[in-house]
């Protein structure tokens, strides 16, 4: 981390005793700005602007190599270089359509491991300061869709989700919403141990925009909402004239009570379905006939 004595003066070379004045007629105008490093070499290097009579200052959000700093030294000066900071200054303005390439090496070693960043003189403006923000990196202990393993029926009673009494299932009357655009198609309620679930095809209007769920309830009369997860058939939005099919499970704490619940799907736009009267019936008696 730069020093406070350090980091004054690094802003005070570049912004310089005047850094409030308004620029002079024609003078290009100071900019302040943050600037994301590509992930991967296949994505196009930041844009720059550098000039020959003022300085540059890049601040890096985590600690730099100053070693494995690379540029044109016939070009562009560095000034100064410390654990987080970069100031540069080219020779002399360059020339119309000329590209000089500056990078160097974080030293924590993570993706992506270099910034690099394209200079270039703009009549207009000029760089003053760069806050250079790195993107963060993919959430690799998640599994993507193709490395999930595809669960077996003996999954469901070694993980307890089924016991003796089986699952009982019961169907929910369908319903027509005009004013949101919706019709629910033969929903069905599940329950096993711990556990409901409803499955049901929802129809978007063709004259409605594209929907996606991104939240489920369900509410009794008595007691707490439960929060509960949406599953769904197809990857993205519900096209406007298409229906898919969404699952809503949630965990409960009854054992023996019979449930009665409405199921609200909210989603894209305000746009909400409410599902009422969504029974669950007891568990199954299970055992020998």
């Amino acid at each position: 981390m730069l020093q406070p004595f350090r980091l004054a003066l690094a802003f005070a070379l570049v912004s310089g005793v005047a850094a409030g004045a308004e620029p002079a007629p024609g003078a290009r105008v100071r900019r302040e700005r943050p600037v994301t490093v590509a992930s991967t070499p296949a994505e196009p290097l930041p844009v720059v602007h550098v000039a020959g009579g003022a300085r540059t200052l890049f601040l890096f959000s985590a600690p730099i190599q100053r070693k494995t700093l690379t540029f044109d030294e016939s070009r562009i000066r560095v000034l100064d270089a410390g654990e987080r900071s970069i100031i540069v200054q080219p020779v002399a303005n360059l020339t119309e359509g000329e590209r000089q390439e500056i990078g160097v090496f974080f030293a924590d070693g993570r993706a992506p491991t270099r910034a690099a960043f394209v200079l270039m003189t703009d009549p207009s403006d000029v760089d003053a300061l760069i806050d250079v923000q790195r993107p963060e990196p993919p959430n690799t202990a998640c599994k993507t869709d193709a490395q999930l393993p595809v669960p077996k029926p003996e999954d469901f009673v070694l993980l307890g989700f089924v016991d003796g009494q089986g699952v009982t299932t019961s169907s929910i009357k369908g319903k027509k919403d005009f004013a949101q655009g919706f019709a629910s198609v033969n929903p069905t309620s599940y329950r096993g141990k711990g556990w409901i679930l409803v499955d049901v095809w929802i129809w978007n209007e063709s004259d409605r925009p594209a929907w996606t769920p991104r939240e489920a309830t369900f509410t009794r009369r008595v007691g707490m909402p439960l929060r509960a997860r949406i599953v769904t058939d197809r990857k993205g939005a519900i096209p406007p004239g298409e229906s898919g099919r969404v699952l809503a499970v949630a965990e409960i704490q009854e054992s023996d009570a019979s449930l009665v619940f409405t199921l609200d799907l909210r989603g894209d736009g305000g746009r909400n379905l409410t599902i009422p009267d969504v029974r669950f019936p007891k568990p199954g008696a299970g055992g020998p006939p």
